[in-house]
């Protein structure tokens, strides 16, 4: 690594000015991409305190392998066979940046990661109703991020809502909360800035320099807005409201109600009114005074919120996170001033780009997706205390939605209930009951690091014992396996063709014989190949994205 490199990449962490951090906007995604390498490689293995050395870096991943990750990753499905043979047998030098920008461009594209800020949103909530925002949630931030619409847009958009939860997608966040004051603080902080600030709610935090002060500055902002029942005859649903009356009431009895101005309470003396806060963001110290009205409050604290460093931060850490399955900071959503990034040049390489790009989503996914970072093969994380981190891509369990499309996708199998009129690909949400059981049991926070998500006993027999895969595994039955069999007399090309489908390569030459003896070995060239397609969605190669 040339030390001159290394030494701005140094100086830009600590405010040196430098090229490589002041000019980021000229860079498109594969000329950041090689940056980002770089500046990775001169934290890594430059003489930095992660150490390491460069032999400890992960080779290429195959064509392959990139391939189900990058489908995985942008549109939450698997490649067909088609779509892998005819990825690896291309030899364009460009091909894995074509077939990023082409999945960038597909609906899927913004269902998936709208679904993943679903589950972001929805799994942290105290309102159980919440669930019925989901749909509304899904659709609307699914085309919000399709029209590529920047980031800091929707963060203020989910900050300053209001209206029905059935209808606006982005009122979500209070609904989850309740309309909570403490509760929507502690969200929008964690969500949008990537800090648990929850914790100086009651003292001053234990690990960070919030007060607790701060904390109750920040809740002023919310405490005019509340959530109340929709009175309607014909469907259940809530509204998020605002208010700038003039207040009557001194307290909220239920603690979701709008009320004038926060106050802080008053912990020796729990009945006493409290103390009012001013409204006051904690990481700049800017104000409004006492008696804003709401549309004042929120719109501030989004323009204050959005303009901050720390947004383009968390969201390029949580992405980077999502994409290489590995944070600059972990968990993704307990950064700040007082925690250690790993390769903080890096990160902030990253972050300035993303601001420069004008908050575009797709550009930061692109450019991650062309670093060497992302396209190396997988290692777990239990590598003992020598591992260098951030040296190759981790393995990820499949988040539901991920592998119930994958499931639908290698079986040939259809959603017995779509919505709204539209095929197995297109949108459905909580609302379908199928993916809805199948996310109660495979669900889990995307905010957790991967390796605190653990394979549990439920999810083992879902997949052994479902009626639905069985049914789509038949062989006697029509469907896929007895197309296959129909089609392909040949027992080496019918493994090869499984998986393709099921894992998205071409099986080794072991695995090959080994099949085929299996084929031979039981006699029924069907009940075999039932039992060799039932092994590969069970195995832990289909559950993962490596």
């Amino acid at each position: 690594m040339r030390p001159l490199f290394c030494a701005v990449i140094v100086g830009a962490v600590a405010g040196v000015p430098a090229r490589l951090s002041a000019e980021p906007a000229s860079l498109a995604p594969q000329e950041l991409a090689r940056e980002l390498d770089a500046s990775l490689a001169c934290e890594l293995f430059g003489g930095g305190k992660l150490g390491g050395s460069a032999a400890a870096l992960a080779p290429r991943a195959s064509d392959a392998t990139f391939l189900r990750r990058a489908w995985l990753d942008i549109v939450g499905d698997i490649p067909t066979p088609e779509h892998v043979i005819a990825f690896t047998l291309d030899s364009s030098a460009d091909k894995r940046q074509r077939a990023v920008r082409a999945l960038l461009a597909d609906p899927q594209y913004g269902l998936n990661w709208a679904r993943y800020w679903r589950d972001v949103i929805l799994y942290r909530r105290i309102e159980e109703r919440a669930l019925i925002a989901a749909n509304a949630l899904e659709a609307d931030l699914a085309q919000r991020l399709n029209d590529n619409i920047p980031w800091n847009r929707i963060a203020r958009e989910f900050i300053t809502a209001t209206g029905d939860v059935r209808d606006n997608g982005v009122t979500a966040i209070i609904m989850a909360q309740e309309g909570r004051t403490e509760e929507t603080t502690a969200e929008t902080a964690r969500i949008f800035l990537g800090m648990q600030f929850q914790c100086a709610q009651c003292h001053d935090h234990p690990y960070d320099r919030w007060k607790r002060e701060q904390f109750h500055e920040l809740a002023a902002f919310f405490p005019r807005i509340g959530v109340r029942p929709v009175q309607s005859a014909t469907r259940r649903s809530f509204q998020v409201l605002a208010s700038d009356r003039q207040f009557r009431i001194a307290k909220s009895d239920d603690g979701n109600r709008p009320m004038p101005e926060h106050m802080m309470p008053d912990l020796d003396d729990p009945a006493a009114p409290g103390t009012e806060m001013q409204p006051k963001f904690f990481l700049t110290g800017a104000k409004l005074p006492t008696g804003s009205l709401d549309h004042e409050r929120r719109e501030a604290l989004a323009q204050w919120l959005t303009e901050n460093e720390w947004f383009a931060v968390a969201l390029v850490n949580r992405i980077w996170a999502e994409l290489v399955g590995e944070g600059f900071y972990e968990p993704v959503d307990d950064i700040g001033p007082d925690r250690q990034a790993r390769a903080p040049a890096t990160l902030k390489l990253l972050a300035d780009g993303f601001r420069a790009s004008g908050h575009d989503v797709k550009w930061i996914i692109e450019t991650i997706c062309a670093t060497e970072a992302y396209q190396r093969e997988s290692r777990p994380r239990d590598e003992g205390p020598d591992r260098v981190p951030l040296a190759a891509n981790t393995p990820q369990p499949l988040r539901a939605d991920q592998l119930y499309n994958a499931l639908l996708s290698a079986l040939d199998a259809t959603d017995e209930e779509p919505q709204r009129g539209q095929a197995r690909a297109a949108y459905v949400g909580r609302g379908g009951s199928r993916r809805m059981q199948f996310g109660a049991i495979f669900g889990y926070d995307p905010s957790e690091p991967r390796d605190a998500i653990a394979a549990s006993i439920p999810q083992a027999l879902a997949l052994m014992n479902s009626p639905t895969i069985a049914k789509a595994l038949r062989a006697d039955k029509p469907g896929m396996l007895a197309s296959l069999l129909a089609d392909i007399p040949s027992d080496d090309e019918l493994t090869a063709e499984l998986y393709l489908r099921m894992l998205s390569r071409q099986p080794t030459a072991d695995e090959l014989a080994r099949a085929c003896a299996y084929i031979a070995e039981v006699g029924d060239r069907a009940a075999a190949v039932e039992d060799l397609a039932w092994a590969l969605v069970n195995s832990a190669e289909f559950r993962y994205r490596r």
